[in-house]
């Protein structure tokens, strides 16, 4: 059993690697094949780890502190757009754990919590723009979404074990 103590230090710990992993995904090139704006989402991998090991409300502490970090280092929009994606994706990823995690398994976790992430940021950039122009990009954001979020869900089924490893530390 977990002491409030060390559920907080783990957050602590695993806030720190989704900053880092987005701050390292940030360092990386556009790939020129890539329409603007899509990314891995490799931070999305410490929060469904923490959805799925500490519940919803630490999850959405991480997803809120990857947001704080995109306003920092990015600006206003930045934030509206990572804790817009970032909330649906939450919601959506804790609730795929909680009823079809052993049918859906970490890829269709990852896959579902990547779509939803791309209609979150969706929502947010109609009512940013005032316009639902934005639409016209939901086939690139379904098509974009599937394929991160089958990367996702592989490195997290790769790096599970590690992380549960990690998460030992702050056990009684």
């Amino acid at each position: 059993m977990k002491t409030k103590t060390q559920k907080i230090a783990l957050l602590g710990i695993l806030g720190a690697q989704a900053l880092a992993l987005s701050f390292l995904e940030n360092l990386l090139p556009a790939m020129p094949f890539l329409p603007p704006g899509v990314k891995l989402g490799l931070s999305n991998i410490v929060t469904m780890f923490t959805a799925g090991t500490m519940g919803f409300f630490p999850a959405l502490a991480v997803t809120l502190i990857k947001s704080l970090f995109a306003l920092l280092t990015r600006g206003v929009t930045a934030f509206f757009m990572s804790f817009g994606g970032g909330f649906l994706s939450t919601i959506a990823m804790c609730l795929m754990i909680k009823f079809v995690k052993e049918k859906a398994g970490y890829i269709g976790i990852a896959v579902v919590s990547s779509l939803s992430h791309n209609f979150g940021q969706l929502i947010v950039s109609i009512i940013i723009t005032g316009t639902t122009a934005m639409i016209s990009y939901a086939p690139i954001l379904l098509l974009s979404g599937i394929v991160m979020g089958i990367i996702t869900g592989i490195i997290l089924k790769a790096v599970m074990p590690l992380l549960m490893k990690q998460s030992k530390y702050f056990t009684l």
